[in-house]
C-alpha cells in the first residue's frame, strides 16, 4: 500500500482505502482541525490552507466542536457560553468557573454540549440552547471529559487526579478505570466506549495546574481493565485522537532543527554553497519550519493516510481533527 504524504495547502486526499462490498468508503480526512493557541485563541485551519478565527476568551475550561464550527467555554462566573455562526450565547449558568479541568465536551455530532455540575453531576443540552440541561449521570470523573461516538459514554478523571472513570448514561452507572492510580488528561474516547486516550503525569506535571495540554504523550487504555494497548505508530508521539468512525489520528512530534543558524539554515546553505545557493536557500527555509505530522489509523490498526500539519500549529494544541 503507498501512503502519500500531502503538504502546504493542498491537504487533500491522500489514500483511497479499499472497502468491502457491503461498506462506504470512509472519505480521507482534509487536513482541517482545530487549534488553540496562547491566550486562548481558537481557530480552525481549512483544506485550502486557510485559518479562520472561532473563539477568542480568557477562560480554561473550553472544548471545540467535532465539525469544527462551534466553541464552548465555561466562564470564571461560571457561564457555559456557545460561539456560533459569529455569535456568542449564554446557555447555561451557575457552574462552577476558574477550575481548569472542569471543561465541557461535544457530542460527535456537534449539536449538544456536557458539562460537569455540582456534586459531580453531568449534564447536557442542546448548543442552541432550545431545551433545558438534562443529567446523564454522576460521577467522580469530571474532568476533562470525553465523549464516545455512540453518544452512551462519557470519561473523565476526578479532581484530585488519581483515578479515571467511565459513565454510562444509559444505565446511570459509573466504573473506575483499573490501574490508573495517576492522570492528568483524558483525550478522547473509541466510539464504543471501551477505549480511551488519556496522559499520565511524568515529572514536574504530576503538581501541575491541569490545564489542557498543548501536547502529551498519548497511552491508550481499555475500559473497565485498564490494560494499556500498544500505540500503532512508532516515534515521538505528542497526542492521539479517536473519531466518531473509529479511525485513530496520532499527532507526531515535527523533526528536531538542525544545529545551525536560524533553525537550521546553516546545513542547509552550506549544501547550497556546493549545489546552488537557490536550492540551498529553499532547503533551509524549509527546514527552519519544520511541522508535525498526523497519521491515521483505520480500526484494525493499518495506516492508512498521513497529512502534514500546517507550521504555525507546530507550537499549538490540537482540539479537534475534522472528519
Amino acid at each position: 500500500m503507498k501512503i502519500r504524504i500531502v503538504t502546504g495547502a493542498a491537504l487533500g486526499a491522500a489514500l483511497v482505502v479499499p472497502s468491502a462490498a457491503w461498506a462506504a468508503p470512509t472519505p480521507d480526512l482534509s487536513g482541517a482541525a482545530v487549534y488553540a493557541a496562547a491566550g486562548n485563541q481558537l481557530s480552525r485551519y481549512t483544506a485550502a490552507g486557510e485559518w479562520h478565527q472561532l473563539a477568542s476568551f480568557g477562560a480554561t475550561q473550553f472544548a471545540a466542536s467535532p465539525d469544527g464550527t462551534k466553541a464552548a467555554w465555561i466562564t470564571e462566573s461560571g457561564n457555559l457560553n456557545i460561539r456560533q455562526r459569529g455569535k456568542t450565547s449564554t446557555i447555561v449558568s451557575g457552574l462552577q468557573g476558574s477550575t481548569p479541568c472542569l471543561t465541557p465536551v461535544w457530542s460527535a455530532d456537534s449539536t449538544k454540549v456536557a458539562y460537569p455540575s455540582a456534586n459531580g453531576t453531568i449534564n447536557a443540552v442542546r448548543a442552541d440552547g432550545s431545551n433545558a440541561p438534562h443529567k446523564l449521570g454522576v460521577s467522580k470523573g469530571v474532568c476533562h471529559l470525553a465523549w464516545a461516538g455512540n453518544g452512551r459514554y462519557l470519561a473523565g478523571y476526578t479532581s484530585t487526579g488519581d483515578a479515571l472513570y467511565r459513565l454510562d448514561t444509559k444505565t446511570g452507572k459509573t466504573a473506575m478505570v483499573k490501574n490508573v492510580k495517576s492522570i492528568n488528561h483524558v483525550q478522547s474516547l473509541s466510539p464504543d466506549g471501551s477505549k480511551a486516550v488519556v496522559a499520565f503525569p511524568e515529572g514536574a506535571q504530576a503538581s501541575g495546574t491541569r490545564t489542557w495540554p498543548t501536547t502529551f504523550k498519548p497511552v491508550i487504555v481499555e475500559v473497565p481493565t485498564g490494560k494499556r494497548l500498544k500505540l500503532p505508530a512508532k516515534g515521538n508521539a505528542i497526542g492521539a485522537y479517536y473519531l466518531p468512525d473509529g479511525r485513530l489520528v496520532m499527532r507526531m512530534a515535527a523533526a528536531p532543527a538542525q544545529p545551525g543558524h536560524a533553525g537550521g539554515h546553516t546545513a542547509a546553505h552550506a549544501a547550497g554553497h556546493a549545489a546552488g545557493h537557490a536550492a540551498g536557500h529553499a532547503a533551509g527555509h524549509a527546514a527552519g519550519h519544520a511541522h508535525n505530522t498526523l497519521v491515521v489509523f483505520d480500526s484494525a490498526g493499518n495506516e492508512i493516510q498521513r497529512l502534514a500539519e500546517p507550521a504555525k500549529a507546530k507550537n499549538q494544541a490540537l482540539l479537534q481533527v475534522v472528519s
